[in-house]
């Protein structure tokens, strides 16, 4: 199938890219980064997901994926809300809303949607991403669905603050049930997962965090 990935220079982002390379899909991806993955069927373009029209000049005239991952995202950056919502919506609307080849889109959230234990912007932004995916299931219904992964802690480079001081480390795993965070590649698995083989959910998210959500503390350094 022709697949729309956000955000994949590195990351979730990357690893779901490759996972979907890795069985047989054509992959386009978008990230405001240079591409980071070679691969026959893989397809990097350059643009910034906020800007609307830039992501409409880097992909081809026509293009019309069969599934469509939101993933590009920011923490703290200033335009979290810009990136990870407004971004999302302009890629949603250019490629999903109206496209009859579609069959599914995945949103990636986070647990701070569902706790809003982080950044207030982040938080704000991923609590949009929740309700967005239900206004979106409802629009692209009864030919595709659109659910959303909302994963808590991630080992990623963004999280490298908290991962890399023993002290902080220390209090996440404390809130965290399952005493570790997921990999990339697990998050990776839970979006095929939504994205290929589910065929009746939609318009739902699904916390995936370890249990962290039931013991939320944001922590990060002061």
């Amino acid at each position: 199938m022709l697949v729309l990935i956000t955000g994949t220079a590195s990351g979730i982002g990357r690893a779901t890219a490759e996972y979907f390379l890795d069985r047989g899909h054509e992959v386009h991806g978008i990230d405001i980064q240079r591409g980071t993955i070679v691969n026959a069927a893989y397809v990097h373009h350059i643009a910034d997901v906020a800007d609307r029209e830039a992501v409409l000049s880097a992909l081809p005239e026509g293009f019309a994926p069969e599934i469509l991952i939101n993933n590009a995202g920011v923490q703290n950056s200033g335009r979290d809300i810009e990136v990870n919502l407004k971004g999302m919506i302009n890629v949603t609307e250019a490629y999903a809303i109206g496209n009859k080849k579609l069959r599914s889109v995945v949103n990636v959230g986070s647990a701070a949607g569902h706790t809003g234990s982080e950044f207030p912007e982040y938080a704000a932004s991923k609590g949009g991403v929740i309700t967005y995916t239900r206004n979106v299931a409802l629009r692209v219904a009864p030919h595709a669905t659109c659910n959303s992964v909302d994963p808590g802690g991630v080992i990623t480079d963004i999280n490298k603050p908290v991962m890399e001081d023993a002290g902080l480390w220390n209090r996440i795993m404390e809130l965290t049930p399952l005493k570790r965070w997921a990999e990339p590649e697990e998050i990776a698995e839970w979006i095929y997962f939504l994205a290929v083989n589910n065929k009746f959910m939609t318009g739902q998210n699904l916390l995936i965090d370890g249990g962290e959500a039931g013991k939320a503390e944001f922590v990060w350094p002061e």
